[in-house]
């Protein structure tokens, strides 16, 4: 492997890619960068499964935990700060290992970012109002109208309509507009990636075991803080998996035993939306059927 290659390792919750990360990273000379929409906040340590503090100490880790559940972190917002992170590694000659599960965000870094001006917040609070007001489904209408390409998108995405309305109502240009201009990478040097992919059946015992550890583990005091702030339901950090779940148990709508099944359901399918993800956008990933083939194949 090129000493100077930045390493992206990818795979869905709970198959063992942080771990694989940081075995990377100690044998290489490296610093972990976080590429998960979720572990980028400081409120969900448990319930997002961020490193450990004994992690942390093992080898560097950046943009984990940085920014406050208030605050969004768009795919475009966290490649920037990736971009700078990145190339700060590579200057002090270590090697940057990028790993996480959101597929977007491998991509945003590697491919580069659309040039989508940035909305002001009034625009934003009139596009969550005006959704609120008209329904998902004639919000959606209302979009679609707008912005044709809109189309694929279905009611429940409320994030990217959101999005595609407040930016034709601040410039007047669809948002499909911008996502046609040119692109460039926001990183240099050649770039290294692997996927963890394991069997189907191994994957979902270990999303069981992981939705189980974090109940034991404190996550229900976590959600019980982050609720208690009263932030804007529509924030990312309060739907994180996770969250929904912990939140009927704290509100008295099921059992404990109700919400932990719930909890495995919901991250199992998680995890295949992710594998379905990574299989059809990013096919040409090498492929490993666990943490330890991923550490062998990359030695």
């Amino acid at each position: 492997m090129n000493e100077c290659a930045t390493l992206f390792i990818a795979g869905p919750t709970a198959s063992g890619k942080s771990a694989a990360a940081l075995a990377l990273a100690r044998e290489m000379n490296g610093e972990i960068v976080n590429a998960d929409a979720m572990q980028v906040y400081r409120d969900l340590r448990i319930v997002t499964a961020r490193p450990t503090p004994a992690d942390e100490r093992a080898a560097p880790h950046r943009l984990y935990g940085l920014l406050d559940g208030a605050e969004r972190c768009s795919a475009g917002r966290w490649a920037r700060m990736a971009a700078g992170v990145v190339a700060d590694i590579l200057a002090r000659g270590k090697r940057p290992v990028l790993v996480g599960g959101s597929g977007l965000y491998f991509r945003a870094l590697a491919e580069g970012l659309s040039p989508i001006p940035e909305t002001p917040p009034e625009i934003r609070a009139a596009a969550q109002a005006r959704r609120e007001r008209l329904g998902a489904a004639a919000f959606r209408e209302e979009v679609v109208a707008r912005d044709p390409a809109m189309a694929r998108l279905p009611d429940g995405d409320a994030q990217r309509l959101l999005r595609a309305w407040e930016v034709v109502e601040a410039t007047g240009e669809p948002l499909s507009h911008f996502q046609s201009l040119p692109r460039a990478p926001l990183i240099d040097g050649p770039v290294v990636r692997a996927m963890i992919d394991p069997p189907r059946e191994t994957l979902y015992a270990r999303c069981d075991a992981r939705a189980a550890s974090m109940l034991e583990a404190g996550a229900v005091e976590e959600v019980r803080a982050l609720l208690a702030r009263g932030l804007d339901p529509a924030l990312p950090v309060m739907k994180a998996l996770g969250v929904p779940e912990i939140a009927g148990l704290l509100r008295g709508e099921m059992s404990r035993g109700d919400a932990l099944a719930r909890l495995q359901q919901n991250t199992r399918r998680f995890a295949k939306r992710q594998t379905t993800w990574f299989r059809h956008q990013a096919a040409d990933w090498p492929r490993y059927d666990s943490a330890e083939a991923l550490v062998r194949g990359l030695r």
